[in-house]
């Protein structure tokens, strides 16, 4: 009943609503651009990115996945493996494997992707270009590796 355990006592501390630790972000590795933030350039990253901000300038995240949020407002060419439009952009988006319109978006641009999703109520004003990214071929093995080894098994090399 009042055993002592050898395990030490794990104690959780209390966590303002809406507070994130900071060992979670880094578990997530995940960029968030407040609504306050105005950038102008060229923006890249080697981890996800939300923006609530202003962005002006291209974005390239390829390997990663963008999320422009319900304040985010983008004049800028954007590359991401998943992009996700709950805001405003203009310029062109490519998503390697999927772009996402939230029913609150409003794109002015062309879309290049693997899939998309439109849900309704989003505004967008452009092309849609569907593409899939071609798988390699497998490759025939090379005869000369053949001949080699059943001149080798002959005496013959």
């Amino acid at each position: 009943m009042f055993k002592k355990s050898n395990e030490p006592e794990v104690r959780e501390e209390p966590v303002a609503p809406g507070y994130t630790s900071g060992i979670e972000v880094r578990k997530r590795s995940v960029s968030v651009i407040g609504p306050t933030l105005i950038f102008k350039g060229e923006l890249s990253a080697n981890e996800d990115l939300i923006i609530e901000g202003q962005i002006e300038g291209t974005i390239s995240h390829q390997d990663k996945n963008l999320t422009v949020g319900k304040n985010g407002r983008v004049k800028a060419d954007i590359h991401a493996q998943i992009v996700e439009i709950q805001g405003q952009v203009d310029g062109d988006i490519r998503g390697d494997q999927l772009v996402k319109l939230t029913s609150s978006a409003v794109v002015n641009g062309n879309i290049h992707c693997g899939r998309i999703c439109m849900d309704d109520g989003a505004i967008f004003s452009g092309t849609i270009q569907m593409e899939r990214k071609k798988e390699p071929k497998p490759q025939a093995p090379l005869k000369v590796a053949e001949e080699f080894a059943t001149n080798v098994g002959q005496g013959v090399a």
